[in-house]
């Protein structure tokens, strides 16, 4: 664990088990939004744990594996794009933590959340703002979280080429804005969404 990063405090202050729960996804234009739910042993903590975004695709790779290996517990789940049109992406997010949480082989009494907004959760909540970059359960969910929907956004690139799906991951960049003027929106478009409407007006 490197200096000034996630560390227990909020775990030892929590009810047990507690499960960290983040998401990866809420921004971009394209693609499902992902959650992750992570019950850690306090006995075997994988090395260099952090803030997803603080790391190399490479090195959340690894700890993806490490994780999972060594978690007493972990789920992760999503919101499609079609779900996230049809009930916000604020309403989508909760959805995907909740099956996030379905997926728990223990079933946590206690979450703590990236963020400031109290998502209806299986178990009472603490929200914490940038508590990914705090708390080393946060810290595990974010990068299940974001490899996870990496990945989907790697196979979207396959099935809807042209977008830089796999360079950009759905967000509203330049590039992206391009394509979408050049192509139209695909299946993997968030189609209610102003930017996406903008394009097409």
């Amino acid at each position: 664990m490197r200096l000034g990063g996630p560390d227990w405090s909020l775990e030892a202050q929590s009810p047990h088990p507690v499960c960290g729960v983040d998401e990866a996804g809420r921004g971009p234009w394209a693609g499902p939004v992902t959650a992750a739910a992570v019950i850690l042993d306090p006995n075997a903590i994988p090395n260099g744990l952090n803030d997803s975004k603080k790391l190399s695709e490479k090195a959340r790779d690894r700890l993806e594996i490490e994780i999972m290996a060594s978690a007493l517990a972990w789920g992760v789940g999503e919101a499609s794009p079609e779900e996230i049109c049809q009930l916000n992406i604020v309403q989508a997010t909760g959805l995907a933590m909740r099956r996030a949480m379905k997926q728990l082989a223990i079933a946590p009494i206690f979450a703590l959340i990236d963020g400031n907004y109290n998502f209806d959760l299986p178990c009472p909540v603490r929200t914490v703002i940038k508590g990914d970059g705090l708390s080393l359960s946060i810290a595990a969910a974010s990068i299940l979280a974001k490899v996870a929907r990496d990945r989907v956004m790697y196979q979207l690139d396959a099935v809807h080429p042209g977008y830089g799906f796999a360079a950009h991951k759905g967000y509203g960049v330049p590039a992206h804005a391009s394509a979408l003027r050049q192509l139209g929106p695909c299946a993997a478009h968030r189609l209610t969404w102003a930017p996406i409407l903008a394009l097409q007006a």
